[in-house]
Order: C-alpha cells, then sequence, then structure tokens
C-alpha cells in the first residue's frame, strides 16, 4: 500500500497477528469458529501482504492478479456460504474489497491519491468498514461468562476484537488507496 512506512508496518504486524490467531481458532471444537476462522485467516494473512510498504517491497504486476484471484475464489466461496449464514455476507464483503483493491493497484500502482478525490466504490466501502468497526467496539462491550473453562481458541470476544482489529486495518488500507 501506499503511504508513509511506519503505519504499513504496523498494519503488516497487526494484519499477520490476527491471521495467526484466526489459524489457532481453526483448532477449534466448534465447526462453525472452524470454518469461519480459515476465512479470516486468509484476510488477515493477505492484508498483511497488500499492507508492506511500497517504499520496502514493490510487488511484480503479476502480483496484484494473483490476489484478484485469491480473493475473487474466496468471495464466490463466501457467497456460496451466505445461503446458509448471513454473517458470510461480511466475508463477501471484504473479499470483494480486496479484490477491488488489488484491481486499483494494478491498475495505477505508481498513484499515491489525492488530486482526484475519493472514488464512489472507494467511498462506499469506507462506510461500509467505518461502519463495522464501529459495531465491532460496542459488540467488544463485556458481557457475564458462562462458566466453566474456554478453550483459547474458542473465546468469542478474542474473535470480535480480530474482526475488528481487521475492519480498521481495512480502513486504513482504503484510506491510502
Amino acid at each position: 500500500m501506499h503511504g508513509p512506512a511506519s503505519p504499513g508496518w504496523l498494519l503488516v504486524a497487526l494484519c499477520a497477528a490476527t491471521g495467526a490467531y484466526c489459524l489457532l481458532r481453526m483448532r477449534s471444537d466448534v465447526e462453525e469458529q472452524r470454518r469461519a476462522a480459515g476465512g479470516e485467516a486468509l484476510m488477515g494473512f493477505g492484508m498483511a501482504a497488500m499492507a508492506v510498504p511500497a517504499a520496502v517491497f514493490t510487488p511484480p504486476p503479476w502480483a496484484w492478479t494473483g490476489y484478484a484471484a485469491v480473493f475473487g475464489a474466496a468471495a464466490l466461496r463466501a457467497l456460496w456460504a451466505a445461503r446458509t449464514s448471513a454473517h458470510h455476507l461480511h466475508h463477501l464483503v471484504g473479499a470483494s474489497a480486496m479484490v477491488y483493491m488489488a484491481v486499483v493497484m494494478a491498475a495505477a500502482p505508481a498513484h499515491h491519491g489525492g488530486g482526484s478525490g475519493i472514488p464512489v466504490l472507494t467511498g462506499v466501502l469506507l462506510l461500509y468498514f467505518a461502519g463495522y468497526v464501529l459495531l465491532s467496539g460496542v459488540r467488544l462491550v463485556p458481557v457475564t461468562a458462562g462458566g466453566g473453562a474456554v478453550c483459547w481458541g474458542d473465546r468469542p470476544e478474542v474473535a470480535r476484537a480480530c474482526r475488528l482489529s481487521m475492519g480498521i486495518a481495512m480502513v486504513a488500507m482504503l484510506a491510502t488507496l
């Protein structure tokens, strides 16, 4: 992504840590938890790779096509899964946003934003993810626990915090697009 290197590295660290935790969640005993965690791990690591500052590493032009293909496939999978759970619609939007960012980066890798204003789709995605971040933040308000030992990968508040982190990272990446 374009922009200063320090925030870029912070995004890389945030997204990679989120992806790593999502990999841990894939070991959960709860099937729905495992299924969602796989897609979220892909998003976390994909966002980490895309957030590497352009001043440090500029991917070859074919890499953006690869990103678009991987996240296009993830969007199709989320679309298919949305038949049974509305939660997957958010995954569809997230994967589609990643495809959009890859296409924009492939079309204008040297573009640094600014002069032409924010394109409409970028603005719509920014509004969606800003709303998602606010809603996710409200959902982090503590709820009394049901008792019993809960496996580290099954803690719903940590999963929500990871989703919040990825939402914040998506807002930052879209803003620097």
